[in-house]
């Protein structure tokens, strides 16, 4: 990630409210560990795992052992402070090997990070390499294709970050790739990675959504199932989707079991 994008960060960081604090559409924190159903995993590396969202979710609900890693001194305190056991080490090297054996996790949760990579053949080369045989990669990025993004882009005639509003300068900073649902399939798939799943996260617990609530039970439930219609339609649409993606042999270009949850 780029030394700019790091600042802006801590300074995020130090000035965030609870963990709750975000878009309707970014339910991705919620739906884990369900979205790990029966594949019973025991080994779990949560790549740039952040304030510790997920981690917390999967330490207090599944039964694995899970690692968090990030590289933000603020990040780091915040997930021990939850109980979390962190690593710290930099995903974006041109060539340093990730501190673990081959075949070491049977799952990895890599969610918003593949946006702010640099170097990402390598990081994807190192993803595979830790991952066991068989093992899954659970990933997401945002999604340029999806409906919030390009109806803002085609009203506004802006790019999809603005770097002149301090809500956004974050991303406008550390967003180096800019990939769609489809473009993203596509290239973790070049690298070995079959994908299996995708999981669409309904709005439900975040503050934005509850406020909606607050204000109006029936708009929350139009607005809620105004997303379920279009996710039903196709993933290709919704902000952020999670894909579930697998090690190992399987049909590549084969339809992906969808998930609304």
């Amino acid at each position: 990630m780029k030394k700019e994008a790091i600042r802006l960060e801590e300074q995020r960081l130090n000035k965030r409210g609870e963990i709750t604090q975000y878009p309707s559409f970014h339910e991705r924190h919620r739906i884990f560990p369900e979205v790990f159903e029966d594949r019973r995993h025991r080994k779990i590396l949560d790549v740039a795992a952040g304030v510790g969202i997920v981690g917390k979710r999967i330490k207090d609900h599944y039964e694995a052992e899970v690692l968090c890693n990030d590289i933000s001194p603020t990040c780091l305190k915040l997930m021990q402070g939850l109980g979390l056991k962190t690593t710290s080490f930099d995903i974006d090297h041109e060539e340093n090997r990730f501190p673990f054996p081959d075949k070491h996790f049977d799952a990895i949760v890599c969610l918003a990070t593949i946006e702010h990579v640099i170097h990402i053949d390598h990081f994807l080369r190192e993803i595979y390499r830790i991952l066991c045989d068989r093992g899954y990669l659970y990933l997401s990025a945002p999604n340029y294709s999806g409906l919030f993004y390009l109806f803002r882009l085609l009203v506004s005639g802006k790019t999809f970050h603005d770097p002149m509003l301090d809500s956004e300068r974050y991303e406008f900073y550390a967003h180096v790739r800019y990939f769609t649902y489809r473009s993203l399939r596509e290239f973790v798939g070049s690298f070995g990675f079959i994908p299996d799943s995708v999981y669409l996260a309904l709005p439900e617990d975040s503050s934005r959504y509850q406020l909606l609530k607050q204000e109006s039970k029936l708009k929350a439930f139009v607005f809620r199932h105004a997303m379920k219609s279009i996710y039903k339609l196709s993933p290709r649409w919704a902000a952020e989707p999670v894909i579930c993606f697998k090690k190992g042999s399987g049909v590549k270009g084969a339809a992906l079991r969808k998930v609304i949850i």
